[in-house]
């Protein structure tokens, strides 16, 4: 059991560099057909690029499907990519972009980097150009202006009060 939760959550930190190559290689490659829809403005609720997370969500299948049981390693390998689809659901579609309106500007220096980082990926619309295409490690630049970001609202909220 315990070699199962560690292939799982070895598998949920390797899925950061598989979304990041992905992101990068793939969806700003050849699969940028796709890819665009998540780069304009749209009214709809889903986009074309949604089509990827049924891609990881198959695979996943497939892992527990030829894994039959949690005593092999196969299993786990499906435990951890949808563990990262649930945190990427929770992360980017809830918290970052906002489909579900569930959260409130964050004061948590971590999520405001993530935050600072997909805006700064989402700044150039065209294929070319993107930087920061992970999701949940965050150059420490995007810390930085976290951290300041957070700062200035503090100083801001607290001069409001003294007013």
């Amino acid at each position: 059991m315990l070699t199962g939760i560690g292939i799982m959550i070895l598998t949920f930190v390797a899925m950061e560099g598989v979304a990041w190559a992905t992101h990068k290689y793939v969806l700003h490659g050849f699969m940028w057909f796709l890819h665009k829809s998540h780069h304009t403005r749209h009214q709809h609720a889903f986009e074309l690029n949604d089509l990827f997370f049924a891609y990881y969500g198959i695979l996943a299948m497939l892992f527990f499907l030829f894994g039959e049981s949690p005593l092999d390693y196969r299993f786990w390998i499906g435990a951890g990519i949808t563990l990262y689809g649930v945190a990427y659901f929770l992360i980017h579609d809830v918290f970052i972009h906002r489909r579900l309106k569930v959260f409130g500007k964050t004061s948590l220096v971590y999520l405001r980097a993530l935050n600072i980082a997909h805006r700064v990926h989402h700044k150039v619309a065209g294929k070319y150009g993107s930087e920061s295409f992970g999701m949940l490690w965050v150059a420490p630049r995007y810390y930085r202006s976290a951290s300041n970001s957070i700062r200035k609202q503090k100083q801001t909220n607290r001069g409001s009060l003294l007013n």
